[in-house]
């Protein structure tokens, strides 16, 4: 059997061949036979498969046509596949997941007019090369974190970038819902959440230190049905979706619609309004037990929506001044004897990583929520965003970790220098850039019972519309999924060209490898370009 790239499959296969004789062809008359806990795969199959080359795929034997099998010897995630035109078509995985997985390779096995929702070449056939795969995941959290308290995607969109995940074999979603600039989950205790916290009266256009504004309202909010159809939608793709409630900082959103949650000692907070700029805002949430009580309230229902055993509660960027300020920080801090206003910051976090814990839970954070000199309660998950040294931080301190540092992996930095790239933040970070990203290097290697995985980030302070997230995200996404998913990363570039017209099928408006289009550029709107490798 030779060893192939087999038709720029991205991630790339632990093993793929061609056996040698003739592809398998799906017809009309092709039948699809799903195992039992292989349903919703052949569900899946049949409304992608069936929608692009007017296939019924109506149930048939198992020794013919295109074959789902389940083999607990596999582990969970990995999967076989074959094909041949005696054999037909048999994805044999450890778990659903791991079948659902074979499929999206045959997904990519059959060309880009896979990936449209109807037929252009009426009566074309779908032709399987003859092919044997034998593949597994390298790390179990393959996650993309979707920022849209910055600006908000609608649902559709969300569902879209799940789809997209699901392409790629990522199957965790970071939504991150609350910040400064809006509040995007529906919290029936405290309706003023969405009705005031979930809009704001105009955007800064660029960065921080343009002069230009937006001045049309923003905002928006998902109601917990809304949610409740994106996890389910993420579910039967093998995705999980985390939520993120930001605390105690990038909170102004929340204060804005309950005053009373602010240093009301320090600042009028009545005053306050949803944030309309980028940064870090310097108001943050009161170390109150009435503060306490509020956010185990929104949480109560969080955990209604989402069935995730990760909550991510933030907890970085934090300024502190207020704190400093207010009479009843300082009480609070000499009362709960924690030393300083880190040891503040930490008492918070630990809070709430206990509640969740009391509720079959596990709390993940950004690598602040290691700082404050208060260890973690066990079963917390770090973030490693500032570099890896958070990660390695937490691996020592018996914690798991998810590697994502902002100089690798944070897909809203800028993907050239020069002046074309749309306002132009952070790093130089090109597609070659993230490929050769490593999610555990030098020590931390040794410890891969805690490294769960990697995530890439897309922050969206600039990131106004899903056209616009497309250019961010790909092609770097697809680099990003074969770091984690694939040890073996060759040839990378040629497959990449054959997987971008996969993309363009998708209606992926990623960017051009020779630089964007006119249309995707924002001249005039200042960036943040920082220099150095």
């Amino acid at each position: 059997m030779r060893r192939t790239n087999t038709a720029g499959l991205v991630p790339l296969p632990v093993t793929a061949g061609l056996p040698g004789g003739h592809g398998c062809v799906l017809e009309p008359d092709t039948t699809l036979w799903a195992a039992p806990g292989t349903e919703h795969v052949a569900h899946w199959l049949r409304s992608v498969l069936g929608a692009v080359y007017a296939l019924p795929l109506p149930p048939g034997p198992a020794d013919r046509g295109l074959r789902l099998l389940l083999d607990d010897a596999l582990a969970p995630e990995a999967y076989r596949l074959r094909a041949g035109a005696d054999t037909g078509v048999e994805i044999v995985g450890g778990s659903p997941a791991g079948v659902f997985w074979g499929a999206q390779t045959l997904r990519q096995l059959l060309g880009p007019d896979a990936f449209r929702r109807a037929p252009v070449r009426p009566g074309q056939a779908a032709v399987v090369p003859a092919v044997r795969i034998e593949d597994a995941p390298r790390f179990r959290w393959r996650g993309l974190l979707l920022d849209v308290a910055r600006h908000f995607m609608p649902k559709d969109g969300v569902l879209r970038i799940v789809d997209l995940m699901a392409a790629h074999k990522l199957n965790v979603l970071h939504l991150h819902l609350t910040d400064d600039q809006g509040w995007r989950i529906e919290i029936r205790r405290h309706p003023r959440l969405t009705e005031a916290g979930a809009w704001r009266p105009r955007t800064k256009l660029g960065h921080r230190a343009s002069p230009l504004w937006d001045e049309r309202p923003h905002g928006g909010f998902y109601t917990q049905d809304d949610l409740r159809e994106i996890v389910a939608y993420a579910a039967a793709r093998h995705v999980s979706v985390v939520p993120e409630i930001d605390l105690p900082g990038h909170s102004q959103a929340a204060v804005a619609a309950y005053p009373e949650l602010g240093n009301t000692d320090v600042v009028d907070t009545a005053a306050l309004g949803v944030w309309d700029t980028w940064g870090i805002s310097p108001n943050v949430l009161a170390p109150t037990e009435r503060v306490l009580r509020f956010y185990e309230e929104v949480l109560e229902e969080v955990l209604e929506i989402f069935p995730s055993p990760f909550v991510h509660l933030g907890g970085d960027e934090c300024p502190k001044e207020q704190w400093r300020a207010s009479a009843v920080a300082q009480a609070r801090i000499r009362e709960l004897g924690v030393g300083d206003e880190d040891g503040l910051q930490a008492w918070f976090m630990g809070h709430f990583a206990r509640w969740l814990a009391e509720r079959g839970r596990r709390m993940t954070g950004w690598d602040e929520i290691l700082d404050g000199g208060r260890p973690l309660p066990p079963g917390v998950v770090v973030s490693s965003w500032r570099g890896y040294e958070g990660g390695l931080a937490a691996a020592r301190a018996g914690h798991d970790v998810v590697v994502c540092p902002e100089q690798h992996v944070y897909l809203d930095h800028r993907q050239a220098a020069g002046d074309d790239e749309p306002v132009p933040l952070g790093f130089v970070r090109t597609v070659e850039d993230v490929h050769a990203f490593d999610p555990a290097p030098g020590e931390l290697a040794g410890y891969p019972e805690r490294v769960l995985g990697a995530q890439a980030n897309l922050w969206t302070e600039v990131v106004e519309d899903g056209r616009r997230a497309d250019y961010q995200l790909f092609p770097r996404l697809a680099a990003f999924a074969e770091v984690v998913w694939s040890a073996d990363r060759r040839d990378f570039p040629e497959r990449l060209a054959a997987h971008l017209p996969r993309l363009g099928a998708f209606g992926v408006e990623h960017r051009p490898v020779d630089g964007p289009h006119p249309w995707q550029r924002r001249p005039g709107l200042a960036g943040r370009p920082l220099p150095g490798p």
